[in-house]
């Protein structure tokens, strides 16, 4: 009896299937391969560190970007070696300058001429490595705060647009997530990677070692890994936003939610709603779009000469992408724009 069981034993061993790694893209078995672009960037008021990152190859997200909370983040690319990502940022853990762990790494590595690595401290400092074995054009630059890089691109006006994004929005009310998604939207519209086919996947990662900004003991806020899309990209904001519930991420009838106070906010600071009062968070209604709420929308909309109930152009207390962009628009005539974003900047956090 125990010979037939043992027998038995080694036939189902014989034809059970072999182990499958999960969610690892079949694009993926002739090597870790992304010719891609990236950005990698610290916030020095916050002490956010992040990565964003699009390619035409799938789920980008689970190779090139590594982030730690206090200490840096790293872009590994092209042909990639997935170790840089923790090797570089303990050399940062340790003290050692980005500028020499790199070259250090990069030394004994065989491969590393089909490399292209960036990688950001903390404090500032940086250092890139691009090879010479990616074909088209590869190359990388440095500004305040943040390194770009890409391989097999258009051209080299793909990161130039994707800096002078990051450096445009440097000291604006944005958090860091939402500045590196805008970076790697403008080197995506010039064309991003060079190769033919549908833009498959991109990613944003960010951590946050300030208390109380992640329920993560490694204080990832935000990881957002687009595996597969015709739009990677935009589909990388449109999460970004719904998770945030920043205004404008849906269309508002009659419901509740983060958007809602926003939305107070801005027609408060225009006059529209309980004028003369201040708006705040907090109460059992601050998130609710009240009856108020919905006759100051239609007052607003009047006010702009869009559709209301009275001419039968829409229905009450509509807001759309369209009145939320006259809702900035009147704000940045009012020169307030700027006060308002800064005051949502703890309402559209992220958090994990």
């Amino acid at each position: 009896m125990r010979l037939r069981l043992l027998m038995l034993a080694a036939a189902v061993a014989a034809i059970a299937p072999a182990p499958v790694r999960a969610q690892e893209p079949y694009a993926w078995r002739d090597g870790l391969v992304f010719h891609t672009f990236s950005i990698a960037a610290i916030d020095p008021r916050t002490g956010e560190v992040g990565v964003a990152v699009t390619t035409r190859r799938p789920c980008v997200g689970n190779g090139v970007p590594w982030v730690r909370k206090g200490v840096g983040a790293v872009a590994t690319q092209a042909s990639t070696r997935t170790e840089y990502g923790n090797e570089l940022l303990d050399a940062l853990a340790k003290g050692e300058a980005p500028e020499a762990a790199l070259k250090r790494l990069t030394a004994a590595d065989t491969g590393r001429e089909a490399r292209q690595i960036g990688v950001i401290s903390i404090d500032g400092r940086t250092a890139q490595h691009t090879g010479t074995g990616p074909k088209a054009w590869a190359g990388h630059r440095t500004g305040t705060n943040y390194v770009t890089q890409g391989n097999i691109l258009v051209g080299p006006e793909v990161i130039a647009a994707v800096a002078a994004s990051f450096e445009a929005s440097e000291g604006t009310p944005y958090h860091l997530g939402d500045r590196l998604i805008a970076a790697i939207q403008a080197g995506y519209e010039l064309g991003g990677d060079k190769r033919h086919g549908l833009r498959t996947s991109a990613a944003v990662v960010v951590a946050d070692a300030r208390p109380g900004m992640s329920r993560r003991t490694d204080g990832e806020t935000v990881n957002i890994n687009v595996c597969e899309n015709p739009d990677p990209v935009g589909e990388l904001r449109r999460i970004y936003e719904t998770i945030s519930e920043t205004l404008g991420f849906r269309t508002i009838e009659q419901f509740a939610g983060g958007d809602v106070l926003q939305l107070k906010v801005m027609l408060n600071v225009l006059g529209f709603y309980r004028k003369g009062a201040t708006v705040t968070a907090g109460g059992a209604e601050s998130n609710v779009l009240t009856p108020d709420v919905v006759a100051a929308v239609d007052a607003f909309r009047t006010s702009e000469r869009m559709g209301t109930p009275d001419d039968g152009g829409s229905p009450a207390g509509l807001v759309d992408r369209e009145t939320v962009a006259r809702l900035w628009a009147a704000l940045e005539r009012a020169g307030k724009a700027t006060a308002v974003r800064r005051q949502f900047m703890d309402l559209t956090a992220v958090r994990r």
